[in-house]
Formats: structure tokens, C-alpha cells, sequence
């Protein structure tokens, strides 16, 4: 099992996302995600959500708010990930060159036009709703299958 975060930082209408095309052997190479990664030892989400963001876009986080939780079952054919989704709207710092892809503000309606996980694509618009998610995608050999959502 692993525990992740994947975060949303938002400006002006835009969202921050990164291109992901620098890891070697990167499972999201070629589509852009969110920021985030995997839980450090004693790592609250937030903590978590906070240190990826400094990571990769060289940010500091001013405010943040949980958004849902997903479940991909065996999403890497390995291991369950679940994953906590934040939305960041304060912050400080300027951008710096990642060191997981191209970071690039898209606009909020353009999002479902990028090369996203097919799951992205459904999760996504939730982020902009009043309302806290659980759900869970499931995926076969990187190939969305089915999702199932509660809305609190």
C-alpha cells in the first residue's frame, strides 16, 4: 500500500500542472498530473502536500483545503495507492524548473483537453465543487476500467 498526495494550485482561473517527461522510467510519462508524491516517515497529508509542492514547482504553500481521497487499486500493477487530493489557492516563491517535467498554468476549462489519466479527467471537475469526495478507479495494465464515488 501506498500513500500519496496530489495537489491542484490555483491562480487567476488557471491551474498549476506538470508535464511529466524528466524521470527515467516514469509510470505518468507523457501525461500531466497534479503535483504530489509519496508519504516521507511521520508525514501528515498536508505535511506531505506542502514539502511536494516546495519539491517540484518551488512553492510555498500559504493554504490548502483536502478536496477527496482515491483508492487505485494495484494502479502501478503492484501496490493499492491511496491518494489525498488538495487544492492549494495561497502561496509565495516563483516557479522553479522541476525536476518531474514542464510546469505550465492551464486554464480551468482547458483542462479536460490535456493528456490526462482517463480517471483524471473524471475527478477533476470535483475539485471545483463544495463538497468532499471519496471514490475509487480502477485501472488494468494503465487502462481506466470503472470508478465508484461518494460525495460528502
Amino acid at each position: 500500500m501506498k500513500l500519496a498526495t496530489l495537489c491542484y494550485v490555483q491562480k487567476d482561473k488557471r491551474t498549476l500542472m506538470l508535464y511529466r517527461n524528466k524521470k527515467e522510467n516514469d509510470y505518468h510519462e507523457g501525461k500531466w498530473n497534479g503535483l504530489g508524491g509519496k508519504f516521507e516517515i511521520g508525514e501528515s497529508p498536508e505535511d506531505c502536500a506542502i514539502r511536494e509542492i516546495k519539491e517540484e514547482a518551488g512553492l510555498t504553500v500559504k493554504n490548502l483545503y483536502m478536496k477527496g481521497f482515491i483508492t487505485f487499486p494495484l494502479f502501478d500493477g503492484k501496490d493499492d495507492w491511496h491518494v489525498f487530493l488538495f487544492v492549494i489557492d495561497e502561496f509565495d516563491g516563483k516557479l522553479i524548473n522541476s525536476p518531474e517535467g514542464e510546469l505550465e498554468w492551464i486554464d480551468n476549462d482547458k483542462l479536460s483537453e490535456i493528456n490526462l489519466w482517463e480517471g483524471d479527467k473524471i475527478f477533476i471537475p470535483w475539485l471545483f465543487q463544495d463538497k468532499f469526495f471519496s471514490a475509487k478507479f480502477n485501472y488494468v495494465d494503465g487502462k481506466f476500467v470503472d470508478y465508484q464515488v461518494r460525495f460528502y
